[in-house]
């Protein structure tokens, strides 16, 4: 579908929009028309279809009281809906996530009860009502509002990520910037090298800044690719007493009881152990050369040694059916591990997936992530972070549950970016949120290895004026 609108800043959600009714491809048209008369405001859209032309008006008023910011948002939203109820009747098709394009639904959720708009208590109603949710998600997002803890606004309290942007071998459906260890072998020293350095500096920097560091987050890419001697030598240098130390160990294969005693040592509390499936046949057809003796036995060591443990699992991968994810949401309740994350299979532009997209078959992926959410909650599982990327089957979602008291708070605070977060390492992307002031701000390290290793003073010299 072609997107045309007067307004620049429409143009990409709309067409975002647009992909997820799955009509891309078609040779329709929309042509949108926005004018202002005061605090009223003037919409047309046409639909170019089959040689016909439909036109659709409405007019909306801004609040006097909406601050700049606010009123954009408000406006953005409002031509989203019409846009959205336009093409869902056309094409009569119903999307789960209704006008919403965005990575995170809980935050726009949360924003809406921060600004006034919305009571906690009855946000799925508004949800649905006035975006289209249906009412499985609207309940959804209700329940992880819910269910977050630990959410504290401090421009004080920060968290700080590692990225190591390593793998054993790349996954089909991956689209990180992330190396095979075959390829890097001979620089992963001088990497870790890097890394070292640049912690060092944001100590100067937490320091004259008087930050609290909350909690410590190494991901990738997969870290627990390093050997312990290399893990040794990266810990050693997070010293800070925080509340959570989470490393992801992702691929079972790469996990070794010597590896976890350095983690332990350094008081690291929480592992991603990801199978993302127990059918080993379908583990081989996306290149993870793991087997599921392999994922036993590292929760086993992992458990041996009190980690907190969370799984990774995705619906819609390459060849499964219903009756082969359904096992394996079986065979995580028997592990019982204390976080299962539940992916949708996103097709990512720069993955290999990308070019074998007939490997995949979606007609079941909404019956599996519904399976997982229903038999999940029936087994103490409650759901307590979210988020969308583009590409997913389906239009559909991550969800982060937890049992008991687990949850990962880095996650909420990654997801609702309520906290400050110092990104170090190749494409590490530190986030600076000023809650009094609403407002977020970015710095973005070079994205590949060499180039880290090779500008390394300039990432930090950046760093330091990020955060002056």
């Amino acid at each position: 579908m072609i997107i045309n609108t007067n307004v620049e800043d429409y143009s990409i959600e709309l067409f975002d929009l647009a992909k997820l009714f799955g009509i891309e491809k078609n040779q329709d048209e929309i042509d949108h028309i926005e004018a202002e008369e005061g605090d009223l405001i003037h919409n047309k859209f046409t639909l170019k279809r089959d040689g016909r032309e439909k036109e659709f008006t409405f007019d909306y008023c801004l609040e006097k009281s909406l601050s700049p910011l606010r009123k954009k948002s408000y406006k953005k939203r409002m031509v989203k809906n019409q846009m959205y109820k336009i093409v869902s009747k056309e094409y009569d098709i119903v999307l789960p996530w209704g006008s919403l394009t965005g990575v995170r639904p809980t935050k726009f959720a949360r924003d809406l009860v921060s600004y006034g708009e919305a009571k906690e208590h009855i946000i799925p109603e508004i949800l649905s009502r006035d975006y289209y949710l249906s009412n499985q998600k609207a309940r959804l997002v209700g329940q992880i509002l819910k269910n977050q803890k630990g959410i504290i606004r401090n421009d004080n309290l920060v968290d700080i990520y590692v990225n190591i942007p390593i793998c054993p071998s790349r996954c089909l459906y991956c689209s990180f910037i992330s190396s095979e260890i075959s390829r890097v072998k001979n620089i992963v020293d001088d990497y870790i090298s890097c890394l070292i350095k640049e912690i060092e500096s944001i100590k100067e920097i937490i320091d004259k800044k008087a930050y609290i560091v909350r909690n410590i987050y190494i991901g990738g890419g997969t870290p627990s690719v390093l050997s312990s001697e290399q893990l040794d030598r990266l810990l050693s240098k997070l010293k800070f007493p925080v509340n959570e130390f989470t490393v992801e160990c992702g691929r079972p294969d790469t996990i070794t009881a010597e590896k976890l005693d350095v983690l332990k040592k350094h008081g690291v509390t929480r592992l991603s152990i990801n199978p993302q499936t127990f059918c080993e046949a379908t583990l081989k057809r996306i290149g993870r050369k793991q087997k599921n003796s392999q994922v036993l036995e590292a929760y086993t060591l992992a458990l041996e040694r009190d980690f907190v443990v969370n799984m990774d699992i995705i619906a819609g991968l390459p060849g499964e059916k219903l009756g082969v994810f359904k096992r394996t949401i079986n065979t995580l309740l028997e592990l019982a591990p204390h976080n299962i994350t539940v992916h949708t299979l996103s097709i990512k532009n720069g993955a290999m997936l990308r070019d074998q997209t007939t490997l995949v078959d979606d007609k079941d992926v909404d019956k599996m992530v519904d399976f997982a959410e229903v038999e999940l909650g029936k087994n103490g599982y409650k759901p307590y972070y979210l988020y969308r990327q583009k590409n997913q089957l389906k239009g559909l979602e991550n969800v982060g549950y937890y049992r008991d008291d687990y949850l990962c708070v880095f996650n909420i605070e990654s997801m609702e970016e309520t906290n400050t977060i110092i990104g170090i390492g190749a494409g590490a992307i530190s986030k600076r949120v000023f809650n009094l002031e609403n407002r977020i701000e970015r710095q973005a390290n070079v994205k590949f290895i060499e180039d880290y290793i090779s500008r390394i003073d300039e990432m930090i010299e950046k760093k330091r004026e990020f955060y002056k």
